[in-house]
């Protein structure tokens, strides 16, 4: 066909009994509901196609009617295989009384699995969901009794557990762009997102299927830039123009211009939240923000901390991502979630997969909903309710710290804060803190086994993930340890020495969290562990200004170092460090003098790959850096020397 468009009714015509398709979207954003419907009509009409298997990654759908529950009548699935299945009720029903096969599994290998699909692979192999439901040493990712066939394998390769998802033939896919031109090629200048719509297309194309777009409208043939085409016309069957009822930008607004990023907005304006439980359990998970690092916040409580990084003013400290695409800005809440205001750049989703998978992410914020004695914790099913991982297991797993936020108790929970003190006015009527989840989404012991660096945060309290399971490490002032946590948990958890949360989190106004993040510290930086004689800098989102912030790190290591009277191996912590050039001559000349005067030998080490570089340029000048990737390596390095009895 030259002219490719048609009408919605023609193009689904094209879909057999039988088909697999894949659809586009991510919660209200990118859904082709105009496709969806005639879909959805056509099989009232004729009862035909029949059979058809659902493939998605991201969620699709308001929780009511919209997106892929439009599909949801009896006879037209056979099996859907979805990263999201929260919005999606009524398919999720369908699954949960067995009328369908049902899968689970994680948003980003799904949305990988389009490119795997398009070159040609039998599958994606990667480490994203080992000991999780997903593993098919648990359940597999099934969702019920009725899917028998595994989609998940465990496979070893080089001595390392590994899973492998098989790939799936993909018969149709259903895009979704802003523009067409008659030759099919499709722009997406008023779309919130890009998603996976150009590996999708890929993928049926070589598949020997069929791609069907919706836009919203038409353009001459060969008048659309090439650059601004996402998704070229060789790859595209037939284009439907929407009902506008049927496009609208997100499910939560039908169009804005920030959204597409035509226009930047002004930040300053928003309302801060109310001193609530959300706003607390927020403020906590926000001191963790790391200065210049890229963080991840997910869907709910997390959202929250966007805000309140715009109400302390430290936006521009740190980057936020979301998982469909988007780099930087201020992520949307509610049914905008997925678009973002003031964007630095939007990727497609599957590249953003990569990054995150890779270990790109300083730190993710993510919901908690329940939570184990081990540290594991379930956000995807409880009871005869489905809500599905999303891409929670590929980001809390390779996120190199984690945040799990949530109240303490759910179902009527009703708290005050009063003279900064937090008081449980009525307690909610669910435990969230079991001995063991319903469903692990992420496994404590795994990242424990890894090392990860994980939280817990409520509202009347904080745990730490340690080998032993979690460790009770902050209390909330006014909260009796007793009644108000231990007395209200499935399980005892380790209680050595809680520090009370800090007061700034309980009282109205600024907690002045910028100056906090941007502060040295150096007291609290400083850690010693005799057994090994060896001394931990923390130097972790430090920023050395000028000839004073050195001399005050040189007089804290040197007193610290006086105190233990000899002289101590160091690992230092560069994660995040800030080194102005104007100190930079400076610091070095410090760094030698310490070393020459206190060390047997230091290393260090940073996951900025930038930063590496940097630091041993400036620190080649008086000393051998030893800068390593990760704490593990520069832990290494010091046993590597005692076993050589080197110096």
């Amino acid at each position: 066909m030259r002219n490719k468009i048609v009408s919605a009714a023609e193009a689904v015509a094209l879909v057999q009994d039988g088909d697999t398709i894949a659809t586009s979207g991510f919660v209200g954003i990118g859904v082709p509901d105009d496709l969806l419907a005639a879909l959805a009509a056509r099989f009232a009409a004729e009862s035909a196609p029949r059979g058809l298997t659902l493939l998605f990654a991201a969620g699709q759908g308001d929780g009511k009617e919209r997106g892929l529950n439009r599909l949801s009548a009896d006879g037209l699935l056979r099996r859907v295989i979805g990263g999201h299945w929260g919005l999606i009720p009524k398919i999720g029903r369908l699954a949960l009384e067995e009328r369908i096969e049902g899968y689970n599994l994680p948003q980003g290998v799904i949305s990988q699995m389009y490119r795997d699909v398009a070159a040609g692979k039998p599958g994606t192999i990667t480490r994203v969901g080992l000991r999780t439901f997903v593993d098919p040493r648990l359940e597999g990712g099934k969702v019920n009794a009725v899917s028998t066939e595994d989609l998940v394998r465990l496979i070893e390769i080089g001595g390392e557990e590994f899973l492998f998802y098989k790939a799936l033939r993909i018969n149709v896919a259903l895009l979704r762009a802003t523009t067409a031109d008659a030759d099919g090629n499709l722009t997406m200048e008023r779309e919130a997102l890009t998603l996976d719509n150009l590996a999708m297309a890929m993928a049926a194309r070589n598949c020997g299927g069929i791609v069907i777009a919706q836009v919203e409208r038409v353009a001459a043939a060969g008048s659309l830039h090439p650059r601004q085409v996402v998704v070229p016309g060789v790859l595209v069957d037939c284009v439907v123009v929407a009902e506008p009822a049927n496009h609208a930008q997100t499910y939560g607004t039908h169009y804005s211009p920030a959204f597409s990023g035509e226009l930047r907005v002004p930040l300053e304006g928003l309302a801060p939240l109310p001193l609530d439980e959300r706003k607390i359990i927020a403020r906590r998970a926000a001191m963790e923000l790391p200065v210049n690092g890229v963080v991840n916040l997910g869907i709910g409580m997390p959202e929250g901390v966007a805000s309140v990084a715009n109400e302390e003013r430290i936006l521009d400290l740190i980057t936020l991502t979301a998982e469909p695409g988007v780099i930087g800005g201020m992520p949307a809440s509610g049914l905008d979630f997925g678009a973002a205001v003031n964007t630095h750049a939007i990727i497609h989703q599957n590249q953003q997969f990569d990054f995150y998978d890779g270990g790109g992410l300083d730190l993710a914020c993510l919901g908690m909903a329940e939570a184990g004695a081990a540290g594991d914790v379930n956000v995807s099913r409880f009871g005869t309710r489905l809500a599905g991982a999303g891409g929670f297991i590929n980001i809390s797993q390779n996120a190199r710290r984690v945040v799990f936020m949530g109240t303490f108790t759910a179902g009527g929970l009703d708290i005050a804060v009063e003279e900064g003190r937090l008081r449980i006015r009525q307690e909610g009527r669910a435990r969230k803190f079991r001995e063991a989840v319903q469903q692990v989404t992420f496994s404590g012991p795994f990242a424990a086994e890894r090392r990860r660096e994980v939280l817990y945060v409520t509202e009347r309290c904080v745990f730490r993930l340690t080998a032993e399971g979690l460790e009770l490490a902050e209390v909330a002032p006014g909260v009796d340890l007793e009644r108000d946590i231990l007395g209200q948990m499935g399980f005892r958890p380790l209680v050595r020495d809680p520090k009370p949360m800090d007061a700034r989190i309980f009282r109205p106004g600024s907690m002045d969290l910028r100056a906090s993040l941007l502060d040295l510290h150096l007291p609290d930086r400083i850690a010693y562990d005799p057994e090994r004689n060896l001394l931990f800098l923390n130097f972790e989102r430090m920023h050395v200004r000028d000839l004073a912030d050195v001399a005050a790190i040189r007089a804290a290591v040197e007193a610290r170092c006086r105190a233990i009277g000899r002289r101590v191996g160091v690992v230092v912590n560069y994660d995040g460090f800030r080194l102005e050039d104007g100190a930079a001559d400076a610091y070095a000349a410090m760094v030698r003098e310490v070393a020459d005067a206190h060390y047997t030998r230091v290393s260090r080490y940073t996951t900025s790959a930038f930063l590496r570089h940097k630091l041993s340029r400036v620190l080649t000048r008086t000393v051998a850096p030893h800068i390593f990737e990760s704490q593990e390596e520069a832990r290494a390095f010091h046993e590597k020397a005692e076993e050589r009895g080197g110096g």
